[in-house]
């Protein structure tokens, strides 16, 4: 293994963190949740680390499991495992450096990509791949290979240049997309070390205008080879496909424009307010027509012609889908990653399940990604589209057992065409179901028990899957 720039100071030097320290934050237990705050799980410890010493020094140190949370944003717990010590990274937020003439940045794993945005757009830098909105953090998206709707980007290990890992015995390593354990902890989920730092490759800013389209279920796949996928001047592309019928794509797509912006700002504001949106979601979930309303809202919003930077359209912001009150129900996500040749098929057959199972399905987000041939845990072995369920659930163990059920014979019908679930989301996937959809786990456990041969790190994902 290349282990460039291989960081062996000795764990007894590098910390300031006393196993005394560790029995004293262990003396009370903690919760820990999730994004959807379906999922608590109680700790033995939390640690807010600053520094990869620390890190480094805690790890070692630690007998117990331990799990890695950041922005939270995952759905299943993977963020965290019964009684381990909690690492809680967002104080790890510090940007180490920033290149403009190379276009790559360095950071801690806890920054977020709003932050790395406010500092690289006094550059005229934008990040290269990253989700659609800005509150993750860098390390989270790492471990979950994301993408977004960078059209022609693929997953974000295709961005990522360099990061920095520690060990289960502490021991920190800086890996390079040459390295095989590089390839299995970008999407490796904090199975087998902290990511302590990211070195990204960066794009430029530029400004870029919504163009709206609509186009027939069947003729999607065809015009999207055809008028989007070959046009270079196009960064960002998504298809919604809306309820009842999710049969009538709406795309959009981002062109690149030399037009001044219709919005004066070159970020979206941190302190906007979006008091009305949880309740529009709420009505258009609840209320009888209440879709149907949407939807007529929406075309009207589209309609109009916005010119904004890059950085604009990155800055999303995730409070602006925040529901007003999560008490009884909440709003969750699912993602099916299809060959490009079964979309139609695929379609129909979620619609089946969907309308059979009276899922309270709001919209399916269409991607596109290209074939990844670097992540171990690759979830586009081929060219894919992704197809992201946006859908809201009730909190009873009722509704969890209903949302298993539909969610099996949905995950049923990605394995029959050939394709793959996302693993951030709720683990309702049958040991089986993983297996198949992922036999690249197998080797992943070779991985883990030569670098974490005690199971060190681990959450509820980890838990549930690796045997």
């Amino acid at each position: 293994m290349n282990r460039r720039g291989l960081l062996k100071a000795t764990i007894g030097s590098l910390a300031l963190l006393s196993l005394s320290g560790l029995r004293t934050l262990a003396q009370k237990l903690r919760l820990v949740s999730d994004y959807s705050g379906l999922t608590e799980i109680e700790v033995a410890a939390e640690l807010h680390p600053t520094e990869t010493s620390e890190v480094g020094s805690a790890v070692a140190k630690w007998a117990g499991p331990i799990s890695i949370g950041g922005g939270r944003f995952s759905m299943g717990g993977q963020v965290a495992s019964a009684n381990s010590l909690h690492l809680d990274m967002r104080s790890m937020n510090r940007i180490i450096k920033i290149d403009s003439e190379t276009q790559t940045a360095r950071v801690q794993a806890g920054v977020t990509w709003r932050d790395l945005q406010e500092a690289i757009d006094k550059f005229d830098m934008s990040v290269s791949i990253m989700q659609s909105y800005s509150n993750f953090t860098v390390g989270g998206s790492v471990s979950v290979n994301c993408h977004g709707r960078y059209l022609g980007k693929g997953p974000i290990i295709n961005s990522v240049r360099a990061l920095q890992l520690v060990l289960s015995n502490g021991e920190v390593l800086e890996l390079t997309p040459v390295d095989e354990l590089f390839c299995a902890v970008v999407g490796g989920y904090g199975g087998l070390g902290v990511i302590t730092e990211v070195e990204l490759s960066l794009d430029r800013n530029q400004r870029i205008r919504r163009v709206v389209e609509k186009v027939d279920l069947s003729d999607y796949p065809s015009y999207f080879h055809s008028n989007i996928e070959k046009k270079p001047e196009i960064l960002l592309h998504n298809a919604d496909l809306r309820p009842p019928g999710f049969n009538k794509p709406r795309m959009v797509s981002w062109t690149v424009t030399n037009d001044e912006t219709t919005v004066p700002e070159r970020l979206i504001p941190h302190d906007l307010k979006y008091r009305a949106n949880p309740f529009v979601l709420w009505a258009v979930s609840e209320i009888p027509g209440g879709k149907m309303l949407r939807r007529g809202i929406e075309d009207k919003i589209y309609e109009e012609d916005v010119v904004v930077w890059r950085n604009y359209e990155a800055s999303l912001d995730t409070d602006s889908l925040e529901p007003a009150n999560r008490r009884f129900s909440t709003y969750l996500l699912q993602e099916y990653f299809i060959p490009v040749e079964k979309f139609e098929q695929f379609v129909e057959s979620i619609t089946s399940i969907l309308k059979k199972h009276r899922v309270n399905a709001l919209n399916i987000s269409v991607r596109h990604s290209p074939r990844d041939t670097k992540s171990l845990l690759s979830w586009a072995p081929v060219d894919v589209f992704s197809f992201v369920l946006y859908y809201k659930q009730g909190r009873s163990k009722r509704a969890h057992r209903a949302a298993e059920k539909w969610t099996q014979e949905a995950i049923d019908l990605v394995l029959a065409n050939s394709g793959r679930y996302y693993l951030p989301y709720r683990l309702h996937a049958s040991q089986d179901q993983f297996e198949r959809a992922y036999p690249e786990s197998k080797q992943f456990i070779e991985l883990k028990r030569k670098f974490d041969p005690t199971a060190k790190f681990s959450n509820l994902l980890w838990d549930k899957y690796l045997t």
